[in-house]
C-alpha cells in the first residue's frame, strides 16, 4: 500500500463520523428525506453549490437553514426580491469621512454558507452578480478582487419558473450549480411526524453545530484524494457527449458539468465509505448534476419530453465501462 493510499484511508475514516453527524443533524429537522440530505452533503464535500427547486411550502428554506446551522461557520442569508441590487450581494465601496478615502464594505456573499432564498425572484442583472463568486470564489468590486474564504457554498432556493413573479435563471447561472435538489411532498407518515415535531416549536431552535468549518475543509481535502479510474473518467465523458447529440436536447452538458460530475462522484463515494468511484456513483448523480443544465428542443417541449427523461434514456443505453 502506498503512503498516499494509506493517508486517504485514514482521512476517510475520520470523514465518515463527521459527515454522519452533519447528516443526522439535518435529518432531525427534515422529516423523511435522507436521500436528499445525502445529496446536499455530496455537494458540500464536492466544493459545489446546490439549487433547491420545488413548489412553495415543502421545506426548501428549512433544508438550507438546517444545513447551515449544522456547521459552525459564518452564514449569511439573502432574500432575493425584484428590487435587490448587485451591490446588495457583493458589497460596495463607501467614502469614509474620517479617513478621507473609500473603503470596501463586504456584502453577504462574504460568508462560508450563503443562503439565497427565492433566487429567481430577483432580476437577471442581480442574479448575474453571483457568477464570479460561484465559479472563481472571488469578488471584484471597483477593479479590486477579494478572495472568499473556504469553505464557500451557495444554497439557493427557487420556485418553479411557472410560478407568479419569477425570472428564469440564465443558463450560465444554472451551470454553476453543481446539483439541483427537489424535495417533493413528504410521505403521510413523515408529514404526521412533522406535525408532531413542528406543531409547538421549530426543531431549528434546538439544532446545534455538528462540525466546524475546519472539519469541512479537512473533509473536502480528503474527498479530492478519492481515486477515479481512467475507465470511469471516460464513462463521464461519454455520458456528457451523449447529451450534446441527443435529438430531444438543443443544449447539452458543458465541460464544467463533466468536472462537477467528477467532483460529486468522489464525494458520493466517500460518503459510501469508499476511496474509489464506481459507475453506480455516476449513474446515481447524473440526474441531479446534469438535468438542470439541459435545454429541450421545441418539439420536446410540445411533446412534454423533459430533459430528465432524455437523460434517463441516455444513462440506460450507455454501455458501462469495463475493467
Amino acid at each position: 500500500m502506498s503512503a498516499q493510499t494509506g493517508h486517504t484511508e485514514r482521512t476517510l475514516d475520520q470523514l465518515i463520523p463527521i459527515a454522519h453527524r452533519i447528516s443526522d443533524a439535518i435529518n432531525s429537522v427534515i422529516e423523511g428525506k435522507p436521500e436528499t440530505v445525502r445529496l446536499a452533503m455530496t455537494v458540500l464535500l464536492a466544493e459545489g453549490h446546490v439549487l433547491i427547486e420545488d413548489v412553495p411550502g415543502v421545506g426548501k428554506t428549512l433544508m438550507a437553514k438546517a444545513l447551515a446551522r449544522s456547521i459552525d461557520c459564518s452564514v449569511r442569508r439573502v432574500q432575493f426580491t425584484p428590487d435587490l441590487l448587485p451591490s446588495d450581494i457583493t458589497g460596495v465601496s463607501a467614502f469614509n469621512q474620517e479617513l478621507r478615502e473609500f473603503e470596501f464594505k463586504p456584502g453577504p456573499i462574504f460568508a462560508n454558507l450563503v443562503l439565497g432564498d427565492e433566487i429567481n425572484r430577483a432580476s437577471p442583472k442581480t442574479q448575474s452578480a453571483m457568477l464570479e463568486s460561484m465559479e472563481e470564489r472571488q469578488v471584484t468590486v471597483d477593479g479590486v478582487t477579494y478572495q472568499l474564504e473556504s469553505p464557500f457554498m451557495v444554497l439557493a432556493t427557487q420556485n418553479p419558473v411557472e410560478m407568479e413573479g419569477t425570472y428564469p435563471l440564465p443558463e450560465a447561472q444554472r451551470d454553476r450549480f453543481t446539483a439541483r435538489i427537489s424535495l417533493g411532498y413528504p410521505s403521510a407518515k413523515a408529514e404526521l411526524a412533522m406535525l408532531a415535531a413542528h406543531g409547538s416549536h421549530s426543531p431549528l431552535d434546538e439544532l446545534k453545530p455538528a462540525a466546524h468549518a475546519s472539519d469541512v475543509r479537512a473533509l473536502i481535502a480528503a474527498v479530492r484524494e478519492v481515486h477515479v479510474a481512467d475507465q470511469v473518467r471516460q464513462y463521464i465523458i461519454d455520458l456528457v457527449n451523449a447529451t450534446r447529440t441527443a435529438a430531444s436536447l438543443r443544449l447539452g452538458a458543458s465541460p464544467r458539468a463533466a468536472l462537477h460530475l467528477l467532483r460529486a462522484s468522489r464525494a458520493y463515494a466517500a460518503l459510501e465509505d469508499r476511496n474509489f468511484v464506481i459507475p453506480d456513483d455516476i449513474q446515481a448523480l447524473a440526474g441531479p448534476v446534469l438535468a438542470h443544465r439541459l435545454l429541450p428542443t421545441a418539439e420536446a417541449v410540445v411533446g412534454r419530453d423533459l430533459p430528465e427523461q432524455a437523460l434517463a434514456r441516455i444513462v440506460e443505453r450507455l454501455p458501462l465501462p469495463g475493467r
